[in-house]
């Protein structure tokens, strides 16, 4: 592939003439470039550059940067061997995410197998040493999680683990010795425990269980090995005082150092490359900034950027800090603590949009915060969609998100709202998510809602409930459970019927499931039942829009294709959007035209501003692999 450049794709130019907020999605972008440990003048990093996401290689000595991918749906996930010799990437098909690694030469060749005895499957962990060693981990429906250890030199891969229940890999050794896996063995498959294996033979070495010996159950996660040979510390991140923290655990002594942080949010960390300090992350109300912790005097240094959001972050060799920063209405640059911009990518710029500010309100299960953007013009009341985030274990931030940029153009007041279940605000307020699951968070919608309505900021006539994924899901089950508070739906790749999504996803979705909901439909039938949008499909009185790939393998295309018939079969105001994609697309223009069509079918049913572009109220044009339904 050749270098990075302002417009390869002739049929997604980045036109100043284009609706500001189809400027936003198509505006190049690029992710915080990773780089290789014994290499790091070799960077590999994701961009949009050709209206498709693709890895791109980048030589920092010579400038050069060159695309490595190329493929319909778009690639993300990839890595580099330490050596910076090789670029792995995951290739599945279609987005169904069942695929194999595959791997090219740093400076460009042909791909091959990275691993070609192993079959396809999930991916779940990857972990390339300096020695040669690389440890793959997977998960299949037939198989469950495994864990293989290929050495160096090759050969066939090694299984040195292997359970029903979720697992992945976590990291290796600096020494390529050690592995960390991460598991759910005890079956909750909200909080991991770790093991430690020797390379070798896949013996045990350690294992670190925060849900055993008590009534609570606390998650573990794997930060990283030590950067040194010898050094057997890792870094764990825990949640054993209500919030993720990082600990240093001597795996070989058993030994645990507690990082009191005085730092009132979520803290992840990595270490610094020389290993004398750690590169922390603090996240706290929906913004986060960074840290340096020196690890021998225990001094916390904080680490200048701006208000907002940093999305990623990595400490350099050269000691400098490489961190991809945005807000809600400045968009995502790759900085340096050096100065400057590290990455620029060529062509125009994303429109700026417009600012949030919190709300908190009270709702059932304690104070709900929530994030809230004006229309540029004009006073309240306005129409107002609230944007429900997917995950659920996720939350929305002070970060530049060209989706809600579009509605507040097309003058909506657009509000997102951290429900219970949602990261960022403590152990107890994510783990409330359980047994009620749905009807929880959609209490917490409901609270802000109220608010939003006696505020003056929303029109209580012409209220849009949307979301993707978990946030799908919430729109239609809000939509059937509270059906005169919604003028209109908007579900892209939801559940919506709980029964038949969990027959159909991934093995590891199902052990969510049965954590969430405390067994499996078989054992908590009414649970099911009553988290289920297909159980209130016939109370649904607003217009509802749907999207769905194909290929998603989280979402499944059968389930929401009952809950459609249903719609159908009583005559509901419906349309229905398949792409030939899995959850979500990586290609900018179907993502324009999924909004499009979006902003489109609330228009036409609210009688609100027409969506701004070439084809007027239909929508953007975009790939011809989507088909539409009608119904109603």
């Amino acid at each position: 592939m050749g270098a990075m450049t302002e417009s390869e794709n002739p049929e997604n130019p980045a036109s100043p003439d284009a609706p500001v907020w189809e400027q936003r999605f198509r505006a190049p972008r690029v992710s915080l470039p990773e780089w290789a440990e014994e290499a790091p003048d070799r960077s590999l990093f994701v961009s949009n550059a050709t209206g498709t996401y693709e890895l791109y290689a980048w030589d920092r000595a010579t400038g050069e940067q060159r695309q490595v991918t190329d493929r319909p749906n778009g690639t993300t996930d990839g890595t580099l061997s330490p050596d910076g010799a090789w670029i792995w990437w995951f290739a599945d098909t279609d987005g169904d995410e069942f695929g194999v690694w595959m791997r090219q030469p740093f400076a460009g060749g042909a791909d091959e197998p990275a691993v070609p005895d192993l079959a396809p499957s999930y991916p779940a962990g990857l972990a390339i040493g300096r020695e040669g060693t690389v440890v793959v981990g997977r998960s299949t429906d037939e198989e469950g999680s495994t864990v293989h250890l290929v050495r160096p030199g090759g050969g066939e891969p090694v299984e040195i683990y292997r359970h029903r229940e979720s697992a992945g890999v976590g990291d290796l050794s600096y020494d390529g010795s050690l592995v960390a896996v991460e598991h759910t063995e005890h079956g909750d498959a909200m909080h991991s425990a770790l093991r430690v294996l020797r390379a070798s033979d896949g013996s045990a070495v350690a294992e670190l269980d925060d849900t055993k010996g008590g009534t609570e159950e606390l998650g573990l996660t794997v930060l990283g090995f030590a950067p040194a040979a010898g050094d057997t510390r890792l870094l764990v991140g825990h949640q054993r005082r209500g919030r993720w923290e990082p600990m240093l655990w001597d795996v070989a002594t058993g030994a645990e150092t507690d990082l009191r942080l005085d730092l009132p949010g979520d803290v992840s960390a990595e270490w610094c490359p020389d290993g004398s300090g750690l590169l922390i992350v603090h996240g706290y109300e929906a913004r986060s900034e960074l840290w340096r912790y020196e690890i021998a005097t225990g001094a916390l240094v904080r680490v200048e950027t701006p208000a907002g959001t940093v999305s990623s972050a990595t400490a350099r060799p050269d000691g400098s800090v490489e961190y991809l920063w945005s807000s809600a209405a400045e968009p995502p640059v790759v900085r340096s603590t050096d100065g400057g911009v590290v990455l620029d990518p060529p062509g125009p710029k994303a429109p700026p949009s417009l600012p949030v500010e919190d709300v908190w309100v009270e709702g059932p299960g304690g104070r709900v915060h929530a994030l809230v953007q004006r229309p540029a013009e004009g006073e309240g009341p306005f129409p107002t969609i609230f944007e429900v985030h997917g995950g659920p274990a996720w939350h929305d931030s002070d970060a530049f998100a060209s989706g809600p940029a579009a509605w507040l153009d097309h003058g909506y007041a657009v509000v997102r709202v951290n429900y219970r279940g949602s990261t960022g605000y403590g152990r107890e307020w994510t783990d409330a998510l359980k047994h009620r699951v749905g009807l929880i968070e959609l209490e917490d919608v409901d609270a802000v809602r109220e608010w939003a309505v006696a505020s003056g900021l929303a029109d209580p006539e012409r209220l849009v409930l949307s979301g993707g994924s978990w946030g799908g899901y919430l729109t239609l089950l809000g939509l059937g459970t509270r059906p005169d508070a919604w003028a209109v739906g908007l579900a892209a790749v939801p559940v919506a019927d709980y029964v038949t999504a969990y027959e159909d996803e991934m093995e590891a979705l199902k052990a969510l499931d049965r954590t969430l909901l405390g067994g499996s439909p078989e054992e908590v039938p009414e649970r099911y039942a009553a988290s289920s949008p297909l159980t209130y499909v016939d109370a649904v009185k607003a217009p509802v829009h749907i999207s769905a790939g194909v290929n998603d393998p989280r979402c499944p295309i059968r389930q929401i294709d009952n809950y459609v018939d249903r719609l159908a079969a009583r005559g509901a105001v419906h349309e229905v959007y398949r792409y030939d994609a899995g959850h979500g697309s990586l290609v900018v223009e179907e993502r324009i035209k999924q909004v499009a069509l979006d902003l489109a079918f609330a228009a036409k049913h609210l009688g609100t501003r027409p969506v701004e572009g070439p084809s007027g109220g239909s929508g953007a044009d975009g790939p011809r692999s989507g088909t539409r339904a009608t119904g109603g």
